[in-house]
């Protein structure tokens, strides 16, 4: 299987320390990417400038799960669960 278009979920629910086009210090948990358009597809797709991390990413069922929900869901609750105490 491959992503599902117009998902998005990857681009908002974990914290991406990289930094980003329009986002030079990455973007926190739960803030959706300032590349993610408004039918939640990636503005920089296939672009160089592109961060890795999100290059890297790849769709796997136990991460995105059946639905876009599912996958919000899932992502936010790795995301708890790996964030390091302040």
């Amino acid at each position: 299987m491959y992503c599902r278009v117009g998902c998005g979920a990857c681009c908002i629910a974990p914290t991406i320390s990289s930094p980003i086009p329009g986002m030079p210090d990455g973007k926190p948990a739960g803030v959706r990417c300032v590349q993610l358009d408004e039918d939640n597809c990636c503005r920089l797709f296939g672009d160089p400038k592109r961060p890795t991390v999100c290059r890297t990413f790849d769709y796997d069922h136990t991460v995105c799960g059946d639905s876009r929900e599912e996958a919000l869901t899932i992502l936010e609750d790795l995301e708890r669960h790996t964030e390091t105490p302040s």
